[in-house]
């Protein structure tokens, strides 16, 4: 468990965490986890629409099994969908066969199902991975973490102190974690509210700034770029 964390959180390896500021020139990437969810989604894609940004979204399988319709309109309005475990289970207690074939290739073939598209990026709950994840599942997969996280999943971070902390550390190259879903362990159910009315401030802020909202995809294009 210490060894895959030591790689990827500190050292990067293996995984997706930002981009370069040199090649990724005034771009970031939000991405959204734990979602979808019926009542904070929906907003956000109306934000993000009337905003004219492409964001990318690491769904549960789960929900998107539940929510099918969140997950078309994610996918028709040119958002990226990416995994997130069929349930938010941390890896680090399963086996690399039931996180394979239980979480990702059925978060998978679910989201296939639903938008025609099969999903290629993978972020795992709490963003911890196993071993086996890091020397199988990229075999097939693009693990991304991130490089801006703000614990927007707690009311009592404030709407202030949130703004603060994510006008401090985005930049270009960054990929920015938020969660449209406060129904997971250690979340506020009444987060995501707050989270939108901070993001609606930030995304103006963004734009004053020249920086460019794009993809986690489309980011790494960027960066991989000669």
């Amino acid at each position: 468990m210490g060894l895959p964390f030591l790689l990827t959180r500190i050292f990067g390896w293996g995984v997706f965490r930002k981009a370069s500021r040199k090649r990724a020139e005034r771009h970031v990437a939000f991405t959204f986890d734990d979602g979808p969810d019926p009542r904070y989604t929906p907003k956000l894609l109306d934000l993000l629409r009337d905003r004219g940004v492409k964001a990318t979204f690491f769904v549960l399988g789960s929900k998107a099994e539940k929510y099918p319709e969140l997950v078309k309109r994610m996918h028709e309005e040119g958002h990226q969908i990416g995994i997130h475990n069929y349930t938010h289970m941390l890896n680090w207690i399963m086996s690399p066969r039931n996180i394979r074939r239980k979480h990702v290739e059925r978060s998978a073939d679910i989201i296939q199902r639903i938008t025609g598209e099969r999903p290629t990026y993978y972020r795992p709950p709490w963003g911890i991975l196993n071993i086996a994840d890091l020397f199988l599942l990229r075999k097939a997969y693009r693990l991304v973490l991130w490089s801006v996280i703000a614990r927007d999943w707690k009311l009592n971070t404030g709407g202030h102190h949130l703004r603060h902390l994510l006008s401090k550390h985005i930049r270009p190259g960054a990929v920015i974690v938020l969660h449209d879903s406060g129904d997971t362990l250690g979340a506020d159910r009444e987060a995501p509210g707050q989270m939108l009315t901070v993001l609606r401030d930030i995304l103006s802020e963004t734009e004053r700034r020249g920086l460019k909202c794009v993809r986690t995809d489309e980011l790494l294009k960027l960066e991989r770029a000669a």
